[in-house]
């Protein structure tokens, strides 16, 4: 009996060398992962039914007084039977695929195992397809609970030979024979089974952990790329974006280079061949084409998939991907490789796996422009709306003054009109000069100070070079008109000071007076809701600070203080952007 375990060792050195050789292909551990297909399991029954026909061949011929040590079995005597590693393969085969697949790994061991020969050739068969049904099903409800860890693995196979062992007893005849044989191959095939079921196991939860850990490499590269990549495709697929996109991912990916395109052409094609394939209308490859119109992803393997006219185009394999918007083909994703081993299945889910978070990055793009334009258009109706009491009081000024002093009437006219001019314009637009703001301020300052000459004054104090920064319409008009018509009631003159300037990254605005200020409980809703108020209702500074915050998000910053009898502080900040004309900020999703 002792004798056997070396004997028994060798042969399961032997079938751990192959299951090490299999677990190196990419086939046999897609079929190890938890769910399986139809034919996968199809493949678990044959590959594990050829270990245990291995294990039949490589078995230790035991006659009724010796042990005689082989190299290779062929067939067995009738009165004598074999001490092999069989349950091993078969147990685990069938944990794996679950009591189907297992009664067809035993079908096929048994099968074999019986027309070896050798009087235990019944009742190893019969132990062959009972160890597959068993273990199967004891596998499946294993594996709803939790998953099959190698202790448990081992207990199985034990089990599995321990039957084994009863099975050769009961079926075999005469008893004292099989008796003799149990006591003989019994507790060394018990040992050496239980120690192979082990080291097996450790060779397919090596597999499975680094398939989880391949996964979860991909899956935080995915994560890391689409995070570096949201803010340019924020504003959809456009040149600009796309090219700093593909730069990154040709950065952060092993493709040799990176290009995207929508539904009418090349938008960026960064890396080994951008000397002849460029930004351009139109495509020059049937596979982009394909994906367009199909939706599905595909691959090329050599330069002929690929079908680059330029002869000495260095790529030879392609993954294109398509990036989809509600459910329509906008775009494609493509990975170039320069060798076709390059593109492995890694590679390509990853390029799976980007493709469907930058689709869901231009939705979630849409979405936010389609919720700026609306705020945009409710916005752009409030301004377009002219204060009626303004109106009126401005027409009845000049009316008076046509009569006394007709040169200030006609100017006062001018200043009208140039007020309703602002203000139809700044509707249209989202972004204008501060210069452009400033005017319309005292286009409505000229016309309240016909009515109220010695009022209030307001005093200017703007940084020179500032008149081409961009900020939102109808900013600081508000705000002075608020100081204006809340600040100075019952007041016999007020000051309005308005001062602008800028640091290394921001435009700051303040408007100041020093009229009655806000009480304590009024200043902590301000600017975020509406308050009850017989002098107004605080929506114009919700209005402005909802534009700012929608338009430049946390780089704005918008704050009031105040101090009742002392006056109050409007203070803004917003990113410093100039340029020579009119600005318009997001123009869309797509250029």
């Amino acid at each position: 009996m002792i004798s056997l375990i070396p004997l028994m060792i060798e042969r399961v050195g032997v079938v751990l060398i192959v299951a090490f050789l299999l677990a190196q292909m990419k086939s046999f551990r897609k079929v190890i992962d938890q769910s399986q297909t139809v034919k996968e399991k199809m493949i678990l029954v044959v590959i594990f039914g050829l270990f245990g026909v291995m294990s039949n061949y490589t078995g230790i011929k035991i006659h009724p007084n010796s042990i005689t040590e082989n190299s290779w079995l062929i067939a067995i005597e009738p009165d004598s039977a074999i001490a092999n590693t069989r349950i091993m393969g078969i147990t685990i085969g069938s944990m794996l695929g679950g009591p189907v697949v297992g009664v067809g790994i035993g079908l096929i061991a048994g099968l074999h195992r019986y027309l070896m020969g050798g009087f235990t050739a019944t009742a190893c068969a019969i132990s062959a397809i009972l160890a597959g049904g068993i273990a199967g099903y004891v596998g499946m409800v294993r594996k709803r609970r939790g998953t099959i860890t190698a202790p448990f693995a081992v207990m199985m196979g034990i089990i599995m030979e321990i039957t084994q062992m009863g099975l050769i007893l009961i079926v075999t005849k005469p008893f004292d024979i099989a008796w003799n044989l149990v006591k003989v191959i019994g507790i060394p095939m018990i040992i050496i089974n239980g120690l192979g079921m082990l080291l097996f196991m450790i060779i397919i939860q090596n597999i499975l952990r680094e398939r989880e850990k391949t996964r979860a490499l991909q899956t935080s590269k995915a994560f890391y790329i689409a995070d570096q990549t949201l803010p340019f495709f924020r504003k959809g697929l456009n040149p600009e974006s796309c090219q700093r996109v593909a730069e990154l991912m040709l950065e952060l990916t092993d493709a040799d280079a990176i290009a995207i395109t929508n539904a009418e052409g090349v938008l960026a094609h960064v890396g080994s061949a951008s000397d002849h394939h460029k930004p351009t209308l139109g495509f020059s490859t049937e596979l982009t084409k394909k994906v367009l119109k199909e939706g599905t992803v595909l691959m090329a393997r050599s330069r002929e998939e690929i079908l680059c006219q330029n002869e000495r185009c260095p790529l030879r394999a392609a993954v294109v991907l398509p990036l989809r918007l509600h459910d329509r083909t906008v775009g494609t994703l493509k990975l170039y490789f320069n060798n076709p081993s390059q593109l492995t299945e890694v590679e390509r889910e990853l390029a799976e796996g980007l493709a469907n978070l930058f689709s869901t990055q231009l939705e979630l793009g849409e979405a936010e422009q389609q919720s700026k334009l609306l705020k945009d258009a409710e916005v752009k109706a409030l301004q377009a709306q002219i204060h009626p009491h303004f109106l009126f009081n401005a027409i009845n000024t000049i009316s008076v003054l046509c009569r006394t002093n007709p040169e200030k009437a006609r100017k006062l006219l001018l200043e009208l009109s140039h007020f309703f001019r602002s203000n139809l314009q700044g509707a249209r637009q989202m972004l204008i000069s501060l210069e452009k703001e400033i005017e319309h301020v005292k286009a409505y300052l000229s016309l309240e100070q016909a009515r109220f000459p010695d009022r209030y004054e307001v005093d200017w104090s703007i940084e020179e070079g500032l008149e081409n920064q961009l900020l939102p319409p109808f900013v600081l008009q508000p705000l002075v008109e608020n100081s204006i018509r809340h600040a100075f009631s019952k007041m016999k003159r007020g000051e309005v000071k308005v001062e602008v300037s800028a640091d290394d990254v921001h435009l700051c605005i303040q408007v100041r007076d020093n009229g009655h200020g806000i009480s304590a409980d009024k200043l902590q809703v301000l600017g975020k809701e509406t308050v009850v108020s017989t002098h107004g209702t605080g929506t114009a500074l919700v209005n402005i600070k909802e534009r700012l915050y929608g338009i430049y998000g946390k780089e704005a910053t918008f704050r009031i203080k105040s101090e009742e009898e002392k006056g109050t502080s409007i203070q803004i900040k917003i990113p410093l952007k100039q340029t020579g004309g009119y600005s318009s900020y997001d123009e869309g999703i797509y250029s």
